[in-house]
């Protein structure tokens, strides 16, 4: 199990490309099951969960090919099997994807209960109970669960007890083949879900709403392949600019949306960040300057994002002043905050909120992330450390940040991995 070896103090500049987004990518690969010929997915993050997602259509069958652009052509046809074994899918939550498509393309579907990281509760009780009012029948027994069809799913009218992205999604592509009219309401308006509904369309589904809280789809008979790129991924983008303002630096990323990150942006400006945008490019500064401390709330998109408050939490660490971030979408998203502690930050849990002191140096310490964007947030305190930080556990890291290690090196970080 690698490390991370970093000797931090140094401010980053530069420049780096921001790679496709994640939660747009495995959303899009699972829809691939519904089309009758190939799908050619472009811009696709090289991830330790992607591979994962291609293993699993690999294992149920479909043999996706790769070429030298490392674009991805998935053609379904050879499907065989219709299971998604807990093998792949306990590393993974985003496996749950496949349940729709395979149960609305071929009337049945067999997949295990997801894993992934540890951050609270994550249901799928939504995702079952919505199906099953679009006339499937599911057990969820020995883990699996298990789903069947007569026929084709029927259109409903569904409201989501909660707002969930991976729901929305999962209904969303069912929808697309069924029988008549389906109604979310209360849908989830991430940027994710509107990339995945622009390549359902371009598949040959009937969707309107989307990025609103209410989608409509109108069930159409059959889907046909098409070619589609991945949107930039926006948390990877916050990640770096967060990054380059807590070292009093600047970067410039590229190849990114800005109007998909106006909550991270605002909160960077607060801190005190210089910030100019173009179409497909962020340029932050901070001219040497300390960040100031900033307080937010996470809440489902266009709101603060739950998967920047890691980070954020630890700029506020080393910045001037105090802050407070408070997690309404995950209850077990601190795991962080003992490390960062270890390290010399003035920080402390109250319910589900976090108050940080900002201090002038934190200490390099051996820490160990717990989660996907923990592991962000203690990369980043490893950078504005005096001396060295090892982080343990990294693989946390390589499911949703491509090649971190080189791109901050690109940055002028003293960054490494090693094997453990």
């Amino acid at each position: 199990m690698d490390k991370l070896i970093i000797e931090g103090g140094v401010r980053l500049d530069g420049e780096i490309r921001i790679a496709g987004a994640k939660n747009s990518a495995l959303p899009i690969m699972a829809a691939t099951l519904l089309a009758k010929s190939r799908v050619v997915i472009r811009n696709l993050p090289h991830l330790f969960d992607i591979t994962t997602m291609l293993e699993l259509l690999g294992c149920m069958g479909v043999q996706p090919i790769v070429d030298e652009k490392l674009n991805v052509e998935i053609d379904s046809s050879t499907i065989h099997s219709f299971s998604a074994p807990y093998e792949l899918v306990k590393t993974m939550r985003a496996s749950i994807l496949v349940l729709g498509p395979l149960l609305a393309r071929y009337g049945q579907a067999e997949v295990a209960l997801p894993g992934g990281c540890a951050i609270g509760s994550r249901p799928v009780d939504l995702h079952i109970n919505a199906l099953r009012s679009m006339g499937a029948d599911i057990r969820v027994e020995d883990g699996y669960v298990r789903a069947k069809v007569d026929g084709r799913l029927r259109g409903a009218h569904l409201f989501m007890d909660m707002v969930t992205v991976t729901g929305t999604e999962n209904v969303m592509m069912a929808a697309s083949l069924a029988v008549g009219k389906t109604v979310i309401e209360n849908a989830a308006k991430e940027p994710e879900v509107i990339d995945l509904a622009e390549c359902l369309i371009a598949m040959g589904a009937q969707i309107e709403g989307h990025g609103s809280d209410t989608i409509v789809i109108e069930g159409v008979a059959e889907l046909t392949g098409c070619t589609y790129s991945v949107m930039p991924d926006r948390i990877e983008t916050g990640t770096y600019l967060i990054a380059a303002a807590a070292t009093c630096g600047r970067i410039k990323v590229k190849d990114t949306r800005p109007d998909i990150l106006e909550a991270v942006l605002l909160k960077l400006e607060q801190a005190g960040a210089d910030i100019e945008v173009g179409e497909n490019w962020i340029e932050l500064e901070m001219g040497g300057r300390r960040p100031q401390a900033v307080s937010l709330r996470t809440a489902p998109y266009p709101a603060f994002p739950t998967d920047m408050q890691a980070q954020f939490t630890a700029l506020n660490t080393i910045a001037m002043g105090s802050g407070s971030i408070t997690e309404t979408v995950f209850e077990n998203r601190f795991m962080h905050v003992h490390e960062m502690s270890r390290m010399g930050a003035r920080i402390k849990v109250e319910g589900n909120t976090v108050f940080v002191d900002g201090v002038d140096a934190l200490k390099g310490a051996p820490v160990m992330a717990t989660d996907l964007r923990a592991s962000a947030s203690l990369i980043i305190a490893g950078l504005v450390a005096k001396s060295q930080t090892k982080v343990d556990r990294i693989y946390h890291i390589d499911r949703g940040y491509e090649c971190i290690e080189e791109k901050l090196q690109l940055l002028g970080a003293k960054i490494r991995r090693v094997p453990a």
